[in-house]
Formats: structure tokens, C-alpha cells, sequence
């Protein structure tokens, strides 16, 4: 090679280097046409954009240069390779997202052809076949190497996947199924997300033995599909059936627990149902918190519109404080919970109603009955009377 190839090619490095938009590019194509990326959510991206400024770096390197992946680049090559691994992307499509890249890269050098060789074109053909086949037996076995061993680690592969959930990494419900099918389990579903953490002033990091425990007191007997538990700071995060929830209250009580349990979410938003309550329990007042009793969806939604970050529309909220009090034929009912709650008593309800005030307290019972929510509690009181008043 002589040295005016090498610096037509190094001219070309650096316009490219310096132009921002080509690694935009490369993300850009990767997320339209492989699928998998075309699901991953905001949070994932930045990793993608740093492995897309990554790999074009090294690309063009190796063609300016006519050099071939090092050691430090084979070892990033296993590490994304792991990572993707752990966090249920298939492999196939990894490998795809490279091949995608190379095109884009291609397309690019081709765009300032009049500038280079023949020569330059055959050194960058040589360069990126033998890159991509390299990269792919690096990948392909470390990615089949950590599979192997998070099928071998059960529980640690399902907190792992759990971890994954609630930061919202999980590339979408087909990732997941494949990832749960290659665990060998079936995650519950519906299903319920419990944080939960000690009640006191101090709280250090939990620790994954206690967060374990809590999750044997709560199994559901006949249930086979798959909990786990992890933790995040000082709060244990657990997901469970669905039918665990009822349970949730009396043993967090106990222990002299509290916790938040969502239960209202789908699979795919497992990463809103843990803000939801995380951010329950950050702002809930303490006569919120009520032994032998967690927050609930409800809670959690009605919080975060106190809060001014309302992750549902009004009627949504009001629906899941009210339940059944929402249905024409409990209108006696609502009338009985606006009138408690306008004057202040039972008695005086009735008043209002021209009833008896027995009559009005047997419709505060089964207002009771009805919303898991006593009229007679502060804070549930609030909930339902913020309930009532957004209702459309």
C-alpha cells in the first residue's frame, strides 16, 4: 500500500468522525430494520448509540490502517455479547444490528467515492467480511456461554430478568416469552408487583435474603408459575400471582412492613407498575399506611396525580378508587358516599338523604364491601372523595 491510499482514506476517517449524523444513522436503520430494536425503549438507546460511535470508530480504523480486531476489541465483543444475553435479546438479531451497521457504513464511504481507489473499496470489502465473521464467532459464543450458565443459575437468571423488567430493558413480549422459554418457566400473569420496605427512619441498603424471605411467605399454594425477588435500595421488589396480593397486607404487617402492590399492569409495562409504586411510597402521607393493608393501584394513581405526574386520565383513576360504585345501580350508594363526605357525619348524611342513619351506615358498609376502601378512614376517605370529584 502506498501512502497516498492511506491518506485519502484517512481523510475520509475523520470528515466521518466529525460528522454527528452518521452515528445517528446507524441507529436510526438498525431501529427500522430489526425488529427487536424497533422495540427497545428510550432508556436503552444511549447504550445503543454508544456501541453504534464504538464499533464505527474501530471500523474505520481497522480499514485505514488495514488491521483486524484486537484483543480488547474481542473482550467489549463477548461483554455486549453477555449483556445481551442476561437481558433476553436474541442473539440472531444482534448480529443482524452489525450487519445493518456495515451497510450503513458502506454507503457512506461509497458516497465520497471520488476521492479513494479501488483499492481503498477492496480493503474495506476485506475489512468488514473479516470483522463481521470474527465478531460473530466471538459473540455467538459468549452470548451461548452466558445463556447457558443464567439456565443454570435459576433464581439468579430469574432476578436477573426481573432486574431487567423493572428498568424497562426487555426489547418487548416476544423477548420475553423466548427469554421465560429458554428459563424454562412461565411468569405469572396477572401478575403483582409488590415493593415493600421496613417501617422506620433508617433504611440501609435491604439485603436479598430478606427480600427472599418475604417471598416464600407469600407463595400461593398451587401456583406454578415463577416469582422472584430483587431489591432496589432499601425496598424489596417482588413479583408474584396476582392472587398474592390479598396476602400482601398481613405479612408486610408482621414484619412491620409496608409496601405498595400493583397489580392492574400488563406484562409489557412491569417498568411503570415498579415507578408507579416506588413513587407510591416516596410521597404517601403516614396514615396512608395502615397495618394489615398495602397500597394499591388505586393509591399509587392517585398519588402520582397529587403529585402532578398523572399516569392515568382522570376517569381511569376514578374507576379503580371506586369499582362497582361506579355502575348506575349503585347510585343510591354514591349518593350515600357524597353526602358522608360533604357533611362530615353519618348522621347528618341521613339528614341530607332523609334516611335513617342506620340506612346510611349500612351504605358506608357496603361502600366498604364494595372498594376495599372505608369511608371512616382519612386517607381513604380522601382517595374516594378525590375519586368522586374527577369523575366525569
Amino acid at each position: 500500500m502506498t501512502s497516498q491510499p492511506v491518506a485519502a482514506r484517512e481523510h475520509v476517517r475523520q470528515e466521518m468522525l466529525a460528522d454527528p449524523r452518521l452515528v445517528a444513522a446507524i441507529v436510526s436503520a438498525v431501529h427500522e430494520h430489526v425488529p427487536v430494536y424497533a422495540a427497545l425503549d428510550d432508556s436503552r438507546l444511549p447504550e445503543v448509540r454508544a456501541i453504534a460511535a464504538w464499533g464505527l470508530e474501530r471500523l474505520l480504523h481497522l480499514w485505514v490502517t488495514d488491521g483486524t480486531l484486537d484483543p480488547s476489541d474481542l473482550r467489549r465483543l463477548r461483554g455486549i455479547a453477555a449483556a445481551r444475553a442476561a437481558d433476553g435479546r436474541p442473539v440472531q438479531a444482534v448480529l443482524r444490528a452489525y450487519r445493518v451497521a456495515a451497510t450503513v457504513l458502506t454507503d457512506e464511504i461509497a458516497a465520497r467515492a471520488p476521492r479513494l481507489a479501488a483499492a481503498d473499496a477492496f480493503a474495506l470489502s476485506r475489512m468488514l467480511l473479516t470483522a463481521l465473521d470474527t465478531l460473530s464467532e466471538e459473540m455467538t459464543t459468549a452470548y451461548a456461554a452466558t445463556d447457558e450458565d443464567l439456565a443454570a443459575d435459576r433464581d439468579r437468571a430469574l432476578r436477573l430478568l426481573l432486574d431487567d423488567l423493572i428498568a424497562g430493558r426487555h426489547a418487548s413480549v416476544g423477548a420475553l416469552s423466548d427469554r421465560s422459554a429458554r428459563l424454562g418457566v412461565q411468569l405469572p400473569d396477572p401478575y403483582c408487583l409488590l415493593v415493600a420496605e421496613p417501617v422506620g427512619t433508617e433504611r440501609p441498603d435491604m439485603a436479598l435474603d430478606a427480600a427472599t424471605g418475604l417471598l416464600d411467605a407469600l407463595a400461593v399454594p398451587g401456583d406454578e408459575a415463577a416469582s422472584t425477588a430483587t431489591v432496589r435500595g432499601s425496598r424489596a421488589v417482588l413479583l408474584l400471582p396476582g392472587a398474592a396480593a390479598a396476602g400482601a397486607g398481613t405479612v408486610l404487617g408482621a414484619r412491620s412492613w409496608r409496601g405498595c402492590a400493583i397489580t392492574g399492569e400488563s406484562l409489557d409495562r412491569v417498568a411503570v407498575a415498579y415507578r408507579l409504586a416506588a413513587d407510591a411510597l416516596d410521597t404517601a402521607p403516614g396514615h396512608a399506611h395502615r397495618a394489615g393493608r398495602v397500597l394499591t393501584d388505586a393509591d399509587a394513581h392517585v398519588l402520582a396525580l397529587l403529585a402532578g405526574h398523572a399516569a392515568a386520565a382522570p376517569d381511569h383513576v376514578a374507576r379503580l378508587v371506586l369499582g362497582p360504585l361506579t355502575d348506575p345501580g349503585q347510585r343510591h350508594l354514591m349518593d350515600a358516599l357524597t353526602a358522608y363526605i360533604d357533611t362530615g357525619s353519618a348522621n347528618a348524611a341521613a339528614r341530607a338523604l332523609h334516611l335513617h342513619a342506620q340506612s346510611l351506615r349500612y351504605r358506608l358498609r357496603r361502600i366498604h364491601a364494595l372498594t376495599s376502601r372505608d369511608p371512616r378512614d382519612p386517607w381513604q376517605r380522601l382517595t374516594l372523595d378525590i375519586a368522586r370529584t374527577i369523575r366525569p
